[in-house]
């Protein structure tokens, strides 16, 4: 979306941004950000000292919601208006606004290019009609190829376009920084309601993304985490000038070209459309990470059909065995839902033999729970509560002995890590580990190392799925601090 004209400013007002959920959410707080900025707003970090505290909410599960609300209510007893806005908000508008009289307003996606001035007016008491929910998938046409054009006259969180300047705003300094490519799904599966109120799939235009990651590159970002609701469908709005369904495998390179940049990591693969050149371009292109984040769900054919998905514990298992042809230490990560409904005991055995042979870096478990709006929210064969916690234990159980395993399995090893913490310890990530959900590596004698910085180093212990490793040289080939 085109960046609108900056609004009049809002006379020095102060205002704090307090962001819930993934990494999708942060691009759109530092969107925020910057619109805010560009309308005289004053950014602060303590909301103590805040006119206005926007809360970034999250709405894709329950303990998300939960945690959402929490932050609103305590973001009111600081004495500064509450704006919510983000998923949570754009799902449910006025009724959240009703239930959670607290919140000053509930602003949807449509609010974000005036936000601005949408703040002055609560600051200044002024009502602001909170957010009437709609299914955001009829604002795009039905065919890709027609909507790239017609999200111009859409807010789209996250695309809020580029030119003289980029229209963001860091929110911190850390040498990561998540990269939208892409907004919205395609998919329908039966348990998940991003796609309602994320609305239909949409790609970035592959400049804009280059020239957001060049700007990124000048505000200390040394790794590019490109985030999307499906990284895999990239392009496939675009037409073949730009690549069409090969786009993600042209940007890639361009991404890791860029000065500045050590890393990109690509995030939010589904398994079904990973495809062979895809997965060659990310295990062997210089600068992108050998890192595959598939999201498998599950590995019981029946259970993923109810789930509206595709796939076999064999065909999954076909596809690791791909990227591990190119890079055999390529890390690999997934989310699993048991206890869906239907789900029998054979299906958790099938699970169990896939997550088994799988050798994953780190799985995330989850269990099952409806979803407002969703079709598996009609389905039969819903299983008991106590049933659902002893599959999400039982199969937690199998995932931290085997991931354990794995990080066992790489002590020995060479790998590049960027440093993110300098004080007591130094920490930091290898290319196999993903931002807050992958683990992390402790850095022995990491001398004078420095934020953002990557060592060579060995792996010469680990602890669960984190590593323990030694410098050996940097990455530019300077001594390292090891003896």
């Amino acid at each position: 979306m085109s960046a609108p004209e900056s609004p009049e400013p809002s006379h020095g007002r102060r205002v704090s941004l307090l962001t819930l959920g993934c990494a999708r959410n942060e691009v759109d707080s530092e969107e925020l950000a910057g619109r805010l900025s560009a309308g005289g707003w004053e950014l602060t970090a303590e909301p103590e000292d805040s006119d206005v505290v926007v809360v970034n909410t999250c709405g894709f599960v329950e303990s998300a919601k939960k945690d959402s609300v929490d932050t609103l209510l305590a973001a009111s007893d600081t004495g500064a208006k509450v704006v919510a806005v983000g998923c949570m908000a754009e799902r449910y508008g006025a009724e959240l606004a009703e239930q959670l009289p607290e919140a000053d307003a509930v602003l949807g996606f449509d609010h974000y290019p005036h936000l601005a001035e949408r703040l002055g007016d609560i600051a200044e008491g002024r009502a602001v009609a909170s957010h009437t929910p709609a299914d955001r998938r009829t604002l795009l046409p039905i065919s890709p190829v027609e909507r790239p054009a017609a999200a111009e006259q859409v807010a789209v969180p996250g695309h809020a376009g580029w030119g003289p300047r980029v229209l963001r705003e860091r929110l911190d300094d850390a040498p990561v920084a998540a990269l939208k490519i892409a907004s919205g799904c395609d998919r329908r599966c039966s348990f998940c309601a991003i796609p309602s109120f994320r609305g239909s799939f949409v790609s970035r235009h592959p400049d804009e993304i280059v020239a957001e990651a060049q700007w990124l590159a000048t505000q200390g970002a040394r790794e590019l985490f490109l985030v999307s609701e499906n990284s895999t469908s990239y392009g496939k709005d675009l037409g073949r000038e730009l690549g069409g369904t090969r786009a993600l495998e042209l940007l890639l390179p361009r991404l890791a070209a860029v000065d500045g940049v050590d890393r990109v990591r690509v995030s939010y693969l589904q398994p079904a459309e990973t495809r062979p050149d895809l997965v060659r371009v990310i295990a062997t292109t210089p600068g992108v990470a050998d890192y595959f984040d598939l999201s498998f769900q599950h590995s019981s054919e029946s259970v993923l059909r109810r789930m509206r998905r595709f796939g076999s514990t064999d065909s999954f298992l076909a596809l690791i065995d791909q990227i591990r042809t190119y890079a055999p230490e390529a890390g690999i990560r997934t989310n699993v839902i048991v206890g869906f409904p239907g789900e029998t005991e054979d299906d958790v055995a099938e699970l169990e033999r896939f997550l088994t042979a799988a050798r994953l870096d780190a799985v995330g478990v989850f269990g099952y729970s409806d979803e407002d709006g969703t079709e598996a929210e009609s389905f039969d064969g819903k299983l008991d509560e106590d049933t659902i916690a002893e599959r999400v234990g039982r199969i937690s159980a199998l995932v931290e002995e085997l991931t354990t395993q794995r990080a066992e399995d790489r002590v020995g090893q060479t790998v590049e890590v960027l440093v993110e913490n300098v004080g007591d310890e130094v920490t930091g990530r290898a290319a196999h580990q993903a931002p807050e959900v992958d683990g992390e590596c402790l850095v022995l004698d990491a001398g004078t190392a420095k934020v953002g910085e990557l060592l060579r180093c060995e792996v010469v212990d680990s602890a669960g799925v984190d590593l323990v490793v030694r410098p050996l040289e940097t990455a530019g080939g300077l001594p390292g601090t090891a003896p």
